[in-house]
């Protein structure tokens, strides 16, 4: 059915956000995106007027939402929602991809701001911004798991650092012992952190 897909700019944001998380901010090319979304070229300045940067930030700013969308349905796949249980969940998402498909991607919010000074200041921005709304979310899902609202922000802090430096060892080493050690070793303190029923 024609138009029932996303469109061509919808297209592009998504293939900037997967290019980006496989080769960097600076090696990801306008053309290389419009080739992987199968866009036509010309469609590149028409959606997106501001560049490569303005491409950038809204890959950004799509894979933060996309994480944050994430926490609910990892949630409702467990059968009694704990800390550890959410952060085993999101640390379980990365070692299925890694073990079924190697180790090429990483997280495309954590490639842009490493890309940071290749980008702009807007692009710091928009990568803050990513973190946040995953960091909103995540602490959101353990205040509904009884953890206290003044410690849920922290641990959720915690929780996305923990992960993000596993992501990079499990690249770096090419294993998910990493990824399996701070589910591992975190679990226990965010459980503990919940208030008893």
């Amino acid at each position: 059915m024609a138009g029932s897909g996303p469109g061509p700019r919808e297209r592009m944001v998504f293939s900037a956000a997967q290019l980006i998380r496989r080769d960097g901010v600076t090696a990801t090319g306008m053309r290389d995106v419009a080739a992987h979304a199968e866009a036509p070229r010309g469609s590149l300045q028409h959606y997106f007027p501001g560049g490569k940067e303005q491409l950038v930030n809204e890959a950004v700013g799509w894979a933060g939402r996309y994480a944050a969308r994430r926490v609910p349905r990892f949630l409702a796949q467990l059968d009694d929602p704990t800390p550890s249980g959410l952060f085993a969940a999101m640390a379980r998402q990365w070692i299925d991809e890694y073990e079924s498909g190697g180790f090429a991607t990483g997280c495309p919010v954590a490639a842009a701001t490493v890309d940071c000074s290749a980008a702009g200041q807007t692009t710091r921005e928009a990568t803050a911004g990513a973190f946040a709304t995953w960091t909103g979310a995540v602490a959101e899902a353990l205040t509904g798991m009884r953890v206290p609202a003044d410690r849920a922000r922290s641990l959720a802090t915690v929780m996305i650092s923990a992960l993000e430096g596993a992501i990079l060892l499990a690249r770096s080493e090419r294993d998910t012992r990493a990824l399996h050690t701070v589910v591992e070793e975190l679990g226990p303190l965010l459980d503990a952190a919940a208030a008893p029923r």
